[in-house]
């Protein structure tokens, strides 16, 4: 039943939180016998470095630590693991507590004294929780359209023959070095690889290498052995075994300590690898695929990557071009995000002015596919109406294509710009200028005097341009 908290088919990892050892005694058995693995500590010192050590699926924390307030903790806690499900434990349960620990991010509330029946309750609801948000999360992708973060249909040639490369190497189980500037979507081709591949139906396992410290990292990768290092209270099984007889991606390895690099360069030439602490030599078979968006000869002549590494690695080596090496495929790009993100927000999908579209033509993408499609989300979060203009974009696009910038709100313009594009906006559109005044809710005798100051009287776009209304 515990072990369905994490959905793995490997014991729960728990970490307990609390200064009073038969607390830390008592809760420990109770979840050994739910079939979890179990750290216990005394204060958030312990905590927190327990929190670097290894991942916990599952976290019991008590209100007080000795003088601290344990809730104080729950930051520190998040921002190691943002999604670790904390149930905090005390014996001055009331109502303001509770509702305090839910608020801070707490998922249950749990009271002393406790029996084992209660801490079952604790894990039934974790695990409902858990189905519910599976179950969610399955429908929406049933509901939602199927649309790929990236699209890979292009009019560049230059991507058409990375396209009809990754479908030839599919069909190998040599490794594979991707690379290509951040964004360029190597991760979604590492996918598109893999389900090309005799391994589809085999997992594809992804390793993020800058992420993680070098101890985290190796044993991220090859598991490690009870006791190998503070924190590791039983055997795990690391991503290369979880990937077995599939494809095991890394990504950015270019940020791989020496150390590291040394055991991936063994395990790519005899598939042989040790849990860290451990001296059993095991196997996998699995295919390598890697991501770089580093130039890895320059990193081999500063001695920062191993050269025979390199050579292992890029046995199909392709390289993904920048967005602003196929213009061809922008504006079709952009459209594909138009879509993906108006239906999201169950919106129509607006159209794409001819200003709007040489805008986006003429900028250099320095962020690639990924700022693409966040200028798009933005344009369709700020800008209602049914036609995108180059002032829904961001003032770095306007700039790169000349032209002059737009007050925009959150951008870095005074109240004052502000006001005066939005009024000469509802000027431009009002019939009368008592129709203006009346959507800007103020008076039109006021209206007609800000429109003067802001030299509109001559102005053939507004309503009219007689004097100050009488009364």
């Amino acid at each position: 039943m515990a072990q369905e908290v994490r959905a793995s088919g490997q014991p729960t990892r728990v970490l307990i939180i609390d200064d009073e050892k038969n607390i830390r005694t008592t809760l420990s058995m109770a979840l050994r016998t739910l079939d979890c693995d179990v750290v216990a500590v005394e204060n958030a010192e312990s905590a927190l470095a327990a929190l670097r050590m290894q991942q916990f699926d599952l976290t019991f924390l008590d209100l007080r630590l000795g003088e601290e307030n344990g809730l104080e903790l729950l930051p520190h806690i998040f921002e190691r693991n943002p999604a670790l499900p904390v149930v905090v434990i005390t014996a001055y349960a009331t109502i303001n507590t509770a509702v305090e620990a839910i608020q801070r991010g707490a998922v249950d509330y749990l009271s002393k004294p406790f029996t084992p029946a209660h801490i079952r309750a604790v894990l039934d609801r974790l695990v409902t929780r858990q189905q519910l948000a599976w179950q969610v999360s399955s429908l929406s992708g049933m509901l939602a359209p199927s649309v790929p973060e990236v699209d890979f249909s292009t009019a560049s040639p230059a991507m058409k023959a990375v396209l009809d490369f990754i479908a030839r190497a599919a069909l190998s189980n040599a490794p594979v070095l991707l690379r290509g500037e951040s964004g360029t979507g190597k991760g979604m081709l590492a996918r598109a690889l893999h389900a090309q591949s005799p391994r589809r139906d085999a997992p594809f396992v992804t390793v993020n290498c800058p992420t993680l410290t070098e101890e985290l990292l190796s044993s991220e990768l090859f598991g490690h052995a009870k006791g190998a290092f503070t924190g590791a209270v039983s055997d795990r099984a690391g991503k290369v075994e979880a990937a077995s007889g599939g494809t095991l991606f890394l990504d950015e390895l270019g940020e791989m300590s020496p150390s590291i690099q040394a055991r991936l360069l063994r395990f790519l030439q005899d598939k042989q690898f040790e849990r860290v602490g451990e001296t059993t030599t095991r196997t996998a078979d699995v295919r390598v695929v890697a991501a770089t968006n580093r130039d890895l000869e320059r990193a081999v002549r500063d001695s920062h990557f191993r050269e025979d590494l390199l050579f292992r690695l890029n046995v199909l080596e392709v390289t993904l071009p920048a967005l602003r090496e196929r213009r061809e495929d922008v504006l079709r790009l952009a459209r594909h995000f138009l879509v993906y993100f108006a239906q999201a927000s169950t919106r129509s999908v607006p159209a794409l002015s001819p200003a709007a579209q040489e805008v986006l033509r003429v900028y250099h993408w320095p962020g690639n596919l990924r700022e693409l499609s966040n200028e798009i989300e933005r344009a369709l979060v700020i800008w209602p109406g049914s036609l995108l203009e180059p002032a829904s974009f961001s003032s770095r696009l306007r700039q790169a294509a000349d032209l002059p910038l737009i007050p925009a709100l959150g951008e870095d313009f005074t109240l004052a710009e502000i006001e005066q594009e939005h009024t000469q906006r509802v000027l431009s559109r009002s019939r009368t200028l008592e129709d203006a005044a009346r959507i800007l809710g103020i008076e039109s005798s006021t209206l007609w005097r800000k429109r003067k100051r802001m030299n509109a009287a001559t102005s053939t776009s507004g309503p009219d341009e007689a004097g100050p209304p009488e009364g």
